[in-house]
């Protein structure tokens, strides 16, 4: 049986990673649980799960009257709060380790997670965004089994199994074109929030359905992929395919194309991450071709997704410039969520905060922590000045 820490439980991935540890409790055995503050969601996985330690990130409900009666109630777990409890938590020694927090706030969990697992589902792209060489490098040298869980990753990580570099021509990620992907473009910068959060093939946290209308998210997927197959950006190519039934596919020398297909549910390429090199049997769906009908692609527009052309040019420049322009987005995304600025202006914010930042050709860790520190700063009084 493999012990299992999940960082981000009480979010899509975590909730879908637990319906596979429920789906085969012989397998599995939750260690850890960390969340932010969806403390409800938490009591109730705890309470199932019976972890032995738990991590709270936000430090201000530790006082607070439910986590105080959370403790008496589970007396037996172990209670660590904020950051570094998180990060401590990730730290420990188990088998695998779900890197599962969104946005930049899940790279120190995953590098900790580097020290205490034999194995990390990575699920968090920002780690691989803003500090891939270093993390890379760090996975190599402490003999960790970095599994991607991205769909998108997952797929190219089974399709790649056989198949040498030498053989590689290049790979293709599918993008399901987001909620906004048939909406006038004329008509983008009033789209609200409850419109652009309607995704219609996947079932996603606010800030990567937002990032998926915007196409940023197949952007940071393209750098993600440039690290994790060591393939160099111009032989990593993006097509729409809105069915979202075939995950991604690789072409090799000989002009073959591979693709893998498969049911639009996170468990699956969760499952696969936790299980590798094994198939094991579930009930999580199967593909019904003739339910499907048709399988469509579509070339991307550049004027409709500007964001993808961003995440080209940052992860060619390299340096520090994705880290810059994760942090940019990441600020941008919530203003817009927060209804201080329009749709359209997400993109203009990240691309003059990576305009004006600081680049740094080989930053340290520090390093990029400071420049996504920087970068926030930018982004946040860009934010201020717009009026909508």
């Amino acid at each position: 049986m493999n012990s299992l820490t999940i960082l981000g439980s009480t979010g899509s991935i975590g909730l879908s990673a637990l319906r596979v540890v429920r789906s085969a409790p012989e397998r599995f055995k939750v260690f850890g649980l960390a969340c932010n503050r969806n403390l409800e969601i938490l009591s109730k996985q705890i309470d199932e799960f019976k972890p032995a330690v738990v991590a709270i990130g936000d430090e201000s409900v530790k006082d607070s009257e439910f986590v105080v009666l959370l403790r008496k109630r589970f007396h037996t777990v172990e209670f660590l709060f904020g950051e570094d409890g998180i990060i401590e938590l990730a730290s420990r020694k188990c088998d695998i380790v779900l890197s599962s927090i969104v946005g930049g706030a899940g790279l120190k969990p995953s590098l900790a997670a580097l020290d205490g697992c034999r194995r990390l589902a990575l699920a968090n792209k920002e780690t691989l965004v803003m500090a891939g060489d270093l993390f890379m490098k760090q996975a190599a040298e402490k003999g960790v089994e970095l599994i991607p869980v991205d769909s998108e990753h997952s797929a190219i990580f089974m399709l790649m199994r056989n198949v040498e570099q030498s053989e590689l021509e290049r790979i293709i990620l599918t993008a399901s074109g987001g909620s906004l992907r048939d909406y006038p473009v004329e008509e983008l910068k009033s789209v609200t929030p409850e419109v652009a959060l309607k995704h219609p093939t996947w079932s996603m946290g606010s800030k990567i359905t937002i990032d998926s209308a915007t196409l940023m998210n197949k952007g940071l997927e393209v750098i993600e992929a440039h690290y994790l197959f060591d393939t160099e950006y111009d032989r990593i190519n993006v097509v729409v395919h809105p069915e979202s039934i075939i995950h991604s596919m690789i072409e090799t020398v000989d002009g073959a194309v591979y693709a893998h297909m498969g049911q639009a549910d996170m468990a699956l390429p969760i499952l696969n991450a936790m299980t590798y090199p094994e198939k094991i049997k579930n009930s999580f769906g199967r593909l019904n071709f003739t339910e499907v009908g048709k399988l469509t692609f579509r070339e991307y527009d550049s004027k409709r997704y500007p964001a993808l052309e961003l995440c080209y040019a940052a992860g060619r420049k390299g340096g520090n410039t994705p880290a810059l322009l994760n942090a940019a987005n990441e600020e941008a995304v919530y203003a817009f969520l927060d209804r201080r600025i329009a749709f359209t202006d997400i993109v203009k914010i990240v691309e003059k905060t990576v305009s004006l930042g600081r680049f740094r050709s080989a930053p340290d860790l520090n390093g990029i922590f400071e420049s996504d520190a920087e970068a926030r700063d930018i982004a946040k009084g860009l934010i201020r000045e717009i009026k909508i």
